[in-house]
């Protein structure tokens, strides 16, 4: 029988699951007779041909009551196999009733009452959408005890603004709101709607604000529509009154525009200085000093330079007051990292002037981090690797980031004297402002300037390597923060093999993989693009994160080929060292669903993938720029570089795992859930592999024939008809403590699907001898 085949799975682990679910098949077993569980909420728009464009989603936050949440949704209902197991109670309150409720979902009991109060809802949110004398019916189905409600709703009458006049008591008022009206989302023809006014008013109140009316609020307008003299559309007067709604016309006075006055800074230590010399009861312990047009109080030591406060303060005295600017300076001087604390202050003087104060309270400066991560597997075969980085977000006194990183890699067996070593050390200095560039283009934002320089050094069996590096590029986020880019025009790498054993470069019988581990030479540039929909520390609900990469070397300096000279293998050479050539892109995706109660479980899945190609004065990807798979991150039932690449066998050339790709695929999914105390479980699967690409364009590593037939070289290949049988998945489980600050993280990982003998892997081998891996390590690994 051909290895490899799917019927070889393992028929114990199927019986195993389909058991688990036969064995649940109830999702109301824990109600009372006279409940039901709400399977679903559906909205059906009955005249939907009439509102053709109209976006029915938004109405589900009316919703009083939501039904169970769904990992595969369905128009009425869906399946959450955590419903089952909240259903496996046996009633007796013990120890089992207690750890299947906290691991299962229970079922939501339908309430009559909240549906009522949901279908209000919806009928008033509807008329402030501007949908008039809209129906909304409740229809509830019941069926085995689980109650589906139909929200069936008919879409009111709309009315189409048909004209609009403006009436403004404030002459000098009147031309920046005349002038404004191109902005103005109140247009003909748009539907009348109180939501519309609401935005509107909103908006045009912050754009007043910015033109220095200090104290406008959206209550100065007043707003009165005509639907009868105009059957069908609307006839909409805009008013702005010297009064606010609250107010009658004989509170009326005139709109004043407002400059702003003095501007002081207090970097103290503490509120308890900061109110005092506010209050100027202890004036005596600040230094007071006058850069520019502001004014900088210090106590103790300068602690930032005045001239980085004066650069990141966009409010200057004597001009127009913008609010605009307000939140600027609060945004930019938060991005310094070097305050916990920042706040803007206001006060409005008898005249038509805005004193401003901003108080800093200043965070720790200096600290430390330490990381580790360890994994061992069933062959002995141990791996370390700590990571102590020490950081200063001030070292110059003009917010410039110092980090320093030293780290180790250490790997060996107990069975033998097997060891290998790598360390490394970086540093890192990064400038709050754009260095050879301009940086006006970023108003609420600080950019920075980013330095580093890079030392490895590697001992193997095989090899003893050296590798320099350096960069110079640019970093911003944008004002949300939820994205994040790096630009980095220049890449130095310089890579050095002073020594290697004779037999390791004989055995690398390929040319292309010889070309990798030979002394070379890269300069290039690169990029970083990252997204979060929640950028927050610890996000208290479900979040998605995306990391795109691309780097490309060798371009530049192709430039100069005529120049260089050449080596023995036809290459061109700077300081007798050939220089690389490749493009490289690396792009992850990543989802966590919270669910459950305080939304302490959840369902986290990542998806990744990426690829190098080696051309022009390269025929290979430099060694440290090829992919790999395995790890704590990774696929977490192989220690780190052990898997692949595709379905070629462990390569014996190397003492230690040293398997690496032109390209990488990887699939993670892992349930985390509540145990006790500071303790949280994790169930997860990973599937992937590295392979390489094959460059002859010859049509033979379609996998048809016996894997005895072909070559390590040709089993590496990269094939989309055969991935899935060349790709390597594992399950397993974790131990997490969750420590507030950081995460201790324990995984067994057990292999299911080998490719390297494209067989399934049958329950009773999982803990043998190369059956299973332990990681250790720090943080999630998604």
């Amino acid at each position: 029988m051909r290895p490899g085949r799917i019927q070889n799975i393992p028929i114990l682990l199927l019986t195993l699951v389909a058991a688990s679910l036969l064995g649940a098949c109830s999702t109301t077993k824990i109600l009372s007779e006279d409940q039901t569980r709400l399977k679903s909420n559906v909205i059906t728009i009955v005249n939907r041909k009439e509102y053709p464009d109209y976006q029915d989603s938004h109405l589900d936050n009316y919703i009083r009551q939501k039904a169970n949440t769904y990992f595969i949704k369905t128009k009425k209902g869906g399946w959450n196999p955590f419903i089952y197991v909240a259903n496996w109670t046996n009633g007796k309150g013990g120890g089992w009733d207690r750890f299947v409720t906290k691991l299962g979902q229970a079922p939501v009991v339908f309430d009559p009452e909240l549906m009522e109060d949901s279908r209000d809802n919806m009928a008033t949110h509807l008329k402030y959408m501007g949908f008039y004398d809209s129906d909304v019916q409740a229809n509830v189905q019941v069926r085995k005890q689980q109650t589906v409600v139909d929200y069936r709703v008919t879409l009111g009458k709309q009315y189409p603004i048909r004209r609009i006049f403006y009436e403004v008591d404030d002459p000098a008022l009147a031309e920046e709101i005349y002038r404004d009206t191109v902005n103005s989302l109140i247009q003909t023809g748009a539907p009348l709607s109180e939501d519309l006014l609401d935005r509107e008013s909103e908006r045009s109140a912050a754009h007043l604000r910015n033109c220095g009316y200090y104290d406008f609020s959206k209550n100065y307008f007043f707003f009165a529509a005509d639907t009868v003299s105009s059957p069908g559309s609307a006839l909409l007067k805009v008013a702005v009154r010297n009064y606010t709604r609250n107010e009658s016309p004989e509170d009326a006075r005139r709109h004043r525009r407002f400059y702003f006055g003095d501007v002081l800074i207090y970097p103290v230590s503490d509120n308890i200085r900061y109110r005092a010399s506010v209050s100027k009861k202890i004036p005596q312990i600040l230094d007071t000093v006058k850069y520019e047009d502001i004014t900088i109080l210090y106590d103790n030591k300068r602690k930032i330079r005045p001239s980085i406060l004066y650069k990141m303060n966009r409010i200057e005295p004597g001009t127009t007051y913008s609010e605009s600017l307000v939140n600027s300076t609060y945004q930019r001087m938060s991005n310094l990292r070097l305050y916990s604390s920042v706040s803007v202050e206001l006060n409005k003087t008898d005249t038509n002037i805005v004193d401003c104060r901003i108080r800093l309270l200043p965070s720790k400066v200096n600290g430390y981090k330490i990381n580790l991560e360890a994994s061992t597997n069933s062959t002995g075969l141990i791996g370390i690797s700590p990571t102590v980085s020490y950081y200063n977000r001030n070292i110059f006194k003009g917010g410039e980031w110092l980090s320093l990183s030293v780290m180790g890699n250490f790997q060996f067996s107990v069975q033998n004297s097997t060891r290998a070593t790598e360390f490394g050390a970086s540093a890192g200095l990064s400038f709050p402002t754009f260095v050879l560039l301009p940086d006006r283009m970023f108003k609420n934002i600080i950019p920075r300037t980013d330095m580093e320089l890079t030392y490895n050094y590697q001992r193997r069996p095989e090899y003893t390597r050296n590798m320099i590096g350096a960069n110079f590029g640019w970093s911003w986020s944008s004002q949300s923060n939820k994205y994040y880019f790096k630009v980095v025009p220049l890449q130095i790498n310089i890579v050095n093999l002073p020594a290697y054993s004779d037999a390791f470069m004989e055995s690398l019988t390929n040319p292309f993989v010889r070309e990798a581990y030979k002394n070379h030479f890269e300069l290039g540039l690169g990029f970083d693009v990252q997204y979060s929909s929640d950028p927050s520390l610890n996000p208290a609900g479900s979040f998605f994160k995306a990391d795109f990469q691309f780097d490309l070397a060798g371009n530049l300096l192709s430039a100069f080929n005529p120049l260089m000279s050449v080596d023995t293998t036809g290459f061109r050479t700077i300081w007798n060292s050939p220089y690389s050539q490749f493009v490289r892109t690396e792009l992850s995706l990543a989802y966590t669903w919270k669910f459950g109660k305080d939304n302490r479980q959840a369902l986290a899945v990542r998806a990744l993938g990426g690829v190098g190609y080696a051309y022009g004065n390269s025929s290979k990807m430099p060694f440290e720029r090829l992919f790999w798979a395995g790890g704590s991150n990774s696929l977490r039932g192989w220690a780190a570089r052990s898997v692949g690449p595709g379905s070629s066998p462990m390569d014996m050339t190397f003492s230690i795992p040293n398997q690496t790709g032109d390209m990488r695929l990887e699939a993670n999914i892992e349930y985390r859930f509540p145990l006790f105390s500071i303790f949280r479980g994790a169930l997860f699967a990973d599937w992937g592999n590295v392979w390489n690409i094959d460059r002859s364009g010859r049509d033979h590593h379609s996998l048809e024939g016996s894997m005895e037939d072909q070559s390590a070289e040709e089993l590496s290949y990269f094939n989309a008809k055969n991935m899935f049988r060349t790709s390597a998945l594992n399950w397993g489980a974790g131990i997490r403590l969750d420590l507030n600050f950081v995460v201790v993280r324990f995984d067994l990982g057990i292999k299911l699907y080998d490719p390297s003998v494209q067989q399934w892997q049958n329950i009773r081998t999982w803990f043998r001898k190369g059956g299973y891996a332990f990681q250790f390590g720090i943080g999630y690994p998604f």
